[in-house]
Parts: C-alpha cells; structure tokens; sequence
C-alpha cells in the first residue's frame, strides 16, 4: 500500500498499520527512507517560522535554514536511533522480545505518521507565531507521535504471542 495511504489509516487504526508493515519482513531501507523523509518534512514545515523569526530579528534566513538542515538531516536522525536503541533496550529488560528493527520500525512510523501535524504546527508557527493556538497544534503532534510509537510497540509486541 502507498505510504500516504498507510500514513492516514495510522490516523485510524496505528496498530493495525504497524502491524502489516511488521509482517512485511525486515526492510531496514524503508525504515530509513521513513526517518529522512519524516525529517525532510519537518525541515521543510520550519520554513513559515524561520522566515518569520528571519523578519522579526533581522537575521539571514538563509543562515537560519542551514542551521534547520544541518539539524534535521544530520543530528535528529542519529537521536532517533539512539531513541530506538535505548527503547529496545527498555523492552529486553521488560522481556517484551521486541527486535532492534522493530523498535525501530515503530519509532521511525510513528514519527513520519505523526508529520501532517509537524507540518501544521511549522505553518501554525510561521502564521500567527507563538500563542495558544500554536501551542495546541504541537501538543496534539506530540501526542499523536507518542500515541503511534506506543501503539507501534504494542502492535509488535502482540505478534510474538
């Protein structure tokens, strides 16, 4: 199925999703290809506030947005497998018998099906600023990415009973 397709029926039903995308095998490529692609949105959802924190603070936006790059495309990407290192590790010590890449399948998912809100929330931010309404698009773009990594989690749990 397409990834956007998967994206939205996470929305729906995240442990089913992961679940199929778990039967799938282990494809560490698409799991990577989720993480850069998960980060290659986000990067691209800061452009709204870079340029308005480039207006407001007379600061080069172009300096701004290579420092968002370097971010995105180089440190986040190596904190999310840590993340998913030390959550396998979480899980071993629970004797959940989760593998690696599953930690990782469910972490890397989470955080791309989660990105619709990134992208609302950098648009948010870049629109009206920082305030309420911002502040509840990122609370609910945490939350969906915690609630798709739990249920990932549980999803990968559940096939080895």
């Amino acid at each position: 199925m397409a990834v956007s397709s998967d994206i939205l029926r996470t929305w729906r039903a995240p442990r089913q999703v992961v679940s199929d995308l778990a039967a799938e095998g282990r494809r560490e490529d698409k799991a990577v290809g989720w993480l850069f692609v998960a980060c290659g949105l986000i990067f691209v959802a800061q452009w709204p506030r870079l340029a308005r924190v480039a207006f407001e603070t007379q600061a080069e936006v172009a300096q701004l947005m290579a420092y968002e790059l370097l971010a995105w495309i180089f440190v986040w990407p190596l904190f999310f497998y840590v993340l998913a290192g030390a959550s396998w590790l979480v899980l071993k010590v629970f004797r959940a018998g989760v593998t690696a890449f599953e930690a990782r399948l469910s972490l890397f998912w989470a955080f791309l099906a989660a990105t619709p809100a990134g992208l609302l929330y950098g648009l948010q931010s870049g629109l009206n600023g920082p305030g309420l309404a911002t502040s509840a698009v990122g609370a609910v773009w945490i939350a969906a990415f915690f609630l798709f990594w739990a249920q990932g989690l549980r999803a990968v749990i559940a096939r080895k009973d």
